[in-house]
């Protein structure tokens, strides 16, 4: 999540602070159950229907938690699909309103524009995020989450029989089950980029800034 900055010593705002953590959490969770419920169908196709009878546009090599579904391995796994769907749902609402909060914040604090938009208030010292970096931080915020949390309803049926909007524009439901893969994709490259980048710049003084508020003491 994106800093805050602040004078003095201080770094991070607590809004930033506290929803930087409550969605790094929920991510975790998200990803775990994901995979969970991908591996009972590890399939993906276009348009509105797809199923086992059907050519598949890419299949991933692994092995099911499903039988019926043709992988090419003499095993199945394991189905965890009932828990890790509950668990996905809520850690999805959790995130969605954490960000929605941090969005408003962000909107009317002034974040995104003092902190995060490409030529603003950048000081040059080392807490201060360059161009590449906010515009990663913005498309996060602004593009992949929305994205996320718009093809995750996309393939809820409940959702779609009130709003069949949300699906249509994607082509189907098996097209917005495949968005959403790679949304996810993308968002592993960026968290896996920005730990690295955490961890070259100092993981100690970093972590303890976002749980502290403070880049010393």
């Amino acid at each position: 999540m994106a800093e805050a900055a602040v004078g003095g010593s201080e770094r991070h705002a607590g809004v930033v602070r506290w929803t930087h953590w409550v969605i790094a959490l929920s991510f975790a969770a998200l990803l775990v159950t994901g995979v969970e419920i991908l591996i009972s169908h590890p399939r993906f196709y276009w348009g509105e229907t797809g199923n086992v009878r059907m050519e598949p546009l890419f299949t991933l090599p692994i092995p099911a938690s499903r039988g019926s579904v043709p992988t090419g391995y003499r095993f199945v796994l394991e189905d965890q699909n009932s828990w890790s769907r509950s668990l996905h749902f809520q850690s999805a609402w959790l995130v969605f309103f954490t960000a929605v909060l941090y969005g408003f914040w962000g909107i009317l604090q002034g974040h995104f524009r003092k902190n995060l938009a490409p030529g603003g208030g950048q000081g040059g010292d080392e807490w201060t995020y360059n161009t590449y970096q906010r515009v990663a931080y913005l498309s996060v915020v602004f593009v992949l989450f929305p994205l996320m949390f718009w093809t995750g309803l996309a393939m809820s049926p409940a959702f779609v029989a009130a709003f069949p909007f949300t699906v249509t524009v994607f082509g189907g439901q098996q097209s917005a089950r495949t968005i959403h893969f790679f949304v996810t994709l993308a968002l592993v490259v960026f968290v896996v980029g920005h730990v690295v980048m955490v961890y070259r710049a100092g993981f100690v003084k970093r972590t303890r800034a976002m749980i502290t508020g403070r880049m010393k003491g």
